[in-house]
């Protein structure tokens, strides 16, 4: 018992340079994250056992905005990881893979569903949404201070089993060996490609021989490699108060972002209770809680919609005037793009997410030398809707459905839609139909209708209208 818990200090002060809220929630095991930067995953475990042979019969099921990640996850699940272990590991892929809108630089929120009969079934929400910098001073293009590792591993440390520097590990590798562009991160690139090969260190990666990367071509990030082998050793830490902070902050500075020591010391994720509405029959539907306001408007849509499924502009209405008043503001304006994703697990743990950059590529800037795209600094107008919510029950601690959304001004109302549909309609395996979502939106879904206990009863799918991967095993 004393090594476990040296052992998790240890963890906790990799972390921040200090310590977690509760560590001995981290629980470590021997793992190690090995994905060929050409093919899919090969192996998660330290063992010569194909990944299969891990778990059999239900493995669980991944759907992504982007078709590697959700290959990984879906590796990390079949070889016994848990819906946290596998949600960093598709975040931490989206840096690699689909940089445009989750990268080292940004933040996000997820919402995760315990099913471990001790936490009750009762949605807890992480948030680790971007931070302005204290001071604009000097900066022509101001920069968020980088949330994303710090969330990931208050994510993996509360629910997750896997080691989080052997998640980190696959992702290096993955980096350093090149992974094939995705229709999803080409789309992107076309979108702002003539200011964005004005930087130095964004035109090196995605303009090789002064060519804007093609789909299916080799993306490599030997820098980003580089900063995530020294994370893999040195700890999440080592970004926010050693000595890759300084190097960080220098860069950040040359690139005219404008972060400081003080703004990296303050850049803290945190747990939440999720934004819950009580249903009939024991259920409950749960949101992504302020400040991750996507979560708020979805609410605001399911209310609607739970009463006319056909009302969708009435809720889109409503949505957007919730996360008006959400922000203080009295118009959103325009909104960032995000990407999402959502997990479940042969355990009915289930974790969905939303990631921005504040931009496409964030602030079109890379701080050179660490491979890390600047995230776009926040406000008020700008700021992504992230939106993820679920449907449990509360007397077996069961998911029904996850679903988690982008497309701005459309993500809650489609993330509201296909739960309230699911709710509605529980005689079907899942009630998936995206045909009349609101544009932009985009939205991602898994869906039990006895729960991962009953074989056959989950489905899951991606949007059909976007570039994303559903993934999973009955």
């Amino acid at each position: 018992m004393a090594d476990t818990t040296r052992t998790n200090q240890r963890a906790g002060k990799r972390f921040m340079g200090g310590r977690i809220a509760n560590p001995s929630a981290v629980v470590l095991m021997s793992v190690s994250l090995l994905i060929s930067g050409c093919s899919s995953v090969s192996k998660l475990w330290d063992s010569d056992k194909p990944a299969e042979a891990a778990i059999t019969g239900f493995l669980g099921a991944v759907v992504a905005d982007e078709p590697r990640a959700a290959m990984v996850g879906r590796g990390v699940l079949a070889s016994g990881g848990t819906a946290a272990d596998a949600a960093v590991a598709v975040a931490a892929t989206l840096w690699v893979t689909l940089p445009s809108r989750a990268g080292i630089g940004g933040g996000g929120a997820c919402l995760v569903h315990n099913g471990d009969e001790r936490a009750k079934g009762v949605p807890e929400a992480v948030i680790f949404m971007s931070q302005a910098p204290g001071s604009t001073a000097g900066a022509d293009r101001p920069a968020a201070a980088p949330m994303m590792p710090r969330g990931l591993f208050l994510l993996n440390a509360r629910y997750g089993k896997a080691r989080f520097e052997s998640i980190m590990g696959g992702v290096e590798q993955m980096a350093r060996d090149g992974v094939p562009a995705s229709r999803a991160l080409v789309r992107d690139l076309a979108v702002v490609a003539g200011p964005l090969a004005g930087d130095p260190g964004a035109r090196s990666v995605f303009f090789p021989g002064g060519k804007m990367i093609g789909e299916g071509e080799t993306l490599a990030q030997p820098e980003l490699a580089a900063l995530l082998g020294q994370m893999r050793r040195a700890g999440v830490g080592d970004l926010y108060s050693g000595a890759m902070a300084q190097k960080f902050i220098d860069a950040a500075g040359q690139a005219g972002g404008g972060i400081t020591a003080a703004d990296l010391r303050a850049a803290m994720p945190r747990q939440a209770p999720a934004l819950s509405i009580e249903g009939p029959d024991e259920a409950t539907v749960s949101f992504l809680p302020a400040p991750a306001d996507g979560g708020v408007a979805a609410a605001a849509a399911y209310r609607v919609l739970a009463s006319d499924a056909s009302a969708l502009r009435v809720a889109k209405e409503r949505a957007l005037a919730a996360a008006a008043e959400s922000r203080g503001t009295g118009a959103l304006g325009a909104l960032s793009a995000s990407t999402s994703f959502a997990v479940i697990d042969s355990e009915g743990n289930a974790v969905a997410c939303a990631l921005t950059m504040g931009n496409l590529f964030g602030t079109g800037r890379m701080a050179q030398g660490t491979g890390v795209l600047l995230a776009a600094a926040p406000s008020a107008r700008a700021a992504a809707l992230l939106s993820a919510g679920m449907l449990t029950f509360r007397r077996s601690s069961t998911v029904r459905a996850i679903a988690s959304g982008s497309g701005q001004d459309g993500a809650p109302v489609a993330v509201a839609q296909v739960l309230a549909a699911s709710m509605a309609d529980r005689s079907k395996v899942a009630k998936i139909d995206r045909a009349g979502a609101p544009e932009p939106g985009r939205v991602n879904i898994i869906a039990c209708n006895g729960g991962v206990s009953e074989p056959g009863t989950c489905a899951w799918s991606a949007d059909p209208r976007g570039y994303g991967l559903a993934m999973g095993s009955n």
